[in-house]
């Protein structure tokens, strides 16, 4: 038998006993089962959970057991209301039913009738393990079974070292070192060691008798994140569609404890922490549900938007829960955007100088980004505040009615009547090119002219439009003084040259800025 299956058989029966401070008895364990309620807060970035946080991954020797709770972004509050049987005076009452990672800091106990006021609370967490029953056992007598030949031989004597093999003083005072050894015995559960992390308070109760208390806590281990699935459909022409659009919330449960028929409120917003070496913490939280077949609900909530689950949910320990966030919607309008940015990385920053040299930005990319962007209104047949998270979208194909992923994209929390843009990826057909035609500058009157002209094809069947993006990246102050098309100035230093490109047509368009300093 493997040595932990022999440290469970020697903790086996060993019943915790309630501890007494002076009279009379202590309250006992655990009180009557009541109503539980979970705040779940997560920092994870929008998109950002891979699959190994939360399913096992095969590598050799077998599989990982996911990430450590060390690394999940998040944590949650939870609020139990139980009914303890108090003894009247001061007693101690064990609550053993908390997540192993709780911060013992936040716990709070309440009476809530009043009867009974916290004198003094702690949390133990030295729980029984092979490494600590071998500490508590140092100076102490054991027994270990060596298997010998094809009989197993039991050794007895006092454990003076655990370090690697096992070090044991035999009564007549010889010194023995045991390795290869297959299980080991111990007398009785040390003092003070338990096998579950408790919750001890020091109460003092007016009257006694059930008292109906409520119990909150932090902890650590668990976070929730958000998935949206949308479907496209092609609309009259090659710029507009509709979406289906369904949305779901996964819950990442590594807390040590699972949470049975928990009342449950998604919170979505930036909510502040102060600094922690886990960082800072967006919300999830719980509250009394509804109907039993009931979703969410969303409403306003401070600075933050709730979502109420109607009824209740079961989150499990070491398990991912999947609720989903809002009825699918069905044809959704939206446009398809094909945009050329022909400058490629390194030209958003402000440059402390004038950037006179003429070949910087002149380095041209191909790539027509694709976008889809939809109006988040009741107009729309949306108006949900949507919560930050990853946005899947798929195409049927008509060939054979299966549906095809074509991009993903992360959204940050969105509020009602604003639009959601989703980055799909690029063009396969069409395609652009940027080149410096003409540069200019006079370092004593300190202006630079440079003019730029960007091609945009069309190698497709049907007509496209394509906004050119254009960044003034040399100086602040600057002016288009020529310019082929119109264009739009979308900030400071963007404009953009909206163009329609025919079947296998080409767009081109011409542009002059004079920077000044």
């Amino acid at each position: 038998m493997a040595f932990a299956a022999w440290v469970m058989a020697a903790v086996a029966g060993l019943a915790l006993q309630p501890e007494r401070v002076g009279q009379p008895a202590a309250a006992g364990i655990a009180g009557a089962a009541g109503s539980t309620a979970v705040t779940i807060y997560s920092s994870a970035t929008p998109g950002a959970i891979p699959a190994e946080l939360y399913r096992p991954v095969p590598m050799e020797g077998g599989y990982s057991r996911g990430y450590p709770w060390e690394e999940i972004p998040g944590y949650a509050l939870v609020r139990e209301d139980r009914t303890f049987d108090l003894a009247r005076g001061r007693s101690t009452v064990r609550y053993t039913d908390v997540a192993s990672l709780i911060e013992p800091t936040t716990v709070s106990f309440t009476a809530r009738n009043g009867s009974a006021t916290i004198l003094e609370q702690s949390y133990q967490f030295d729980l029984v393990s092979n490494e600590v029953l071998l500490r508590k056992f140092i100076d102490r007598p054991i027994s270990v079974d060596q298997v010998q030949g094809d009989k197993v031989v039991t050794l007895a004597g006092t454990l003076l070292s655990a370090y690697g093999n096992l070090v044991l003083r035999s009564d007549d005072g010889t010194i023995q070192v045991v390795n290869g050894y297959s299980n080991i015995r111990f007398p009785a559960l040390p003092d003070g060691l338990i096998t579950r992390p408790t919750l001890v308070w020091d109460v003092a109760s007016d009257a006694g008798g059930p008292t109906p208390v409520r119990v909150t806590y932090q902890t650590s281990g668990i976070t929730w994140w958000a998935d949206y699935n949308l479907v496209f459909a092609e609309g009259k022409d090659a710029n507009s569609g509709t979406l289906d659009v369904s949305a779901w919330v996964s819950i990442l449960n590594k807390s040590g404890a699972s949470y049975t028929d928990a009342t449950l409120k998604l919170v979505a917003g930036d909510v502040q922490r102060a600094p922690q070496r886990r960082g800072r913490m967006a919300a999830m939280v719980a509250a009394p549900s509804a109907a039993e077949s009931a979703g969410f609900a969303e409403k306003s909530f401070f600075e933050y938007h709730l979502y109420t689950l109607g009824r209740a949910a079961t989150i499990p320990d070491n398990a991912t829960k999947q609720i989903e966030l809002f009825d699918p919607v069905h044809g959704v309008p939206c446009e398809k955007v094909l945009v050329y940015y022909g400058l490629g990385d390194g030209y958003y920053g402000v440059h402390p100088d004038p950037v006179v040299d003429r070949n910087f930005g002149t380095q041209s990319n191909s790539k027509v980004d694709i976008y889809l962007r939809f109006k988040n209104s009741k107009e729309s047949r949306m108006g949900m505040p949507l919560p930050s998270g990853r946005i899947r979208v798929n195409k049927v194909d008509p060939a054979d009615g299966s549906m095809e992923f074509i991009g993903e994209n992360v959204i940050d929390h969105t509020a009602k009547d604003e639009s959601v843009l989703i980055k799909l990826g690029s063009a396969f057909d069409v395609v652009g090119e940027r080149r410096q035609v003409d540069f200019k500058v006079d370092s004593k009157r300190r202006w630079i002219e440079e003019t730029v002209e960007v091609k945009v094809r069309n190698h497709k069947a049907e007509p496209v439009r394509v906004i050119i993006k254009e960044n003034m990246y040399r100086w602040a102050n600057w002016a288009i003084i020529k310019h082929s098309s119109e264009y739009e100035k979308a900030d400071s230093r963007t404009v953009y040259f909206p163009v329609t490109l025919d079947p296998d047509g080409e767009a081109t368009v011409t542009y002059t800025v004079k920077y000044s300093w």
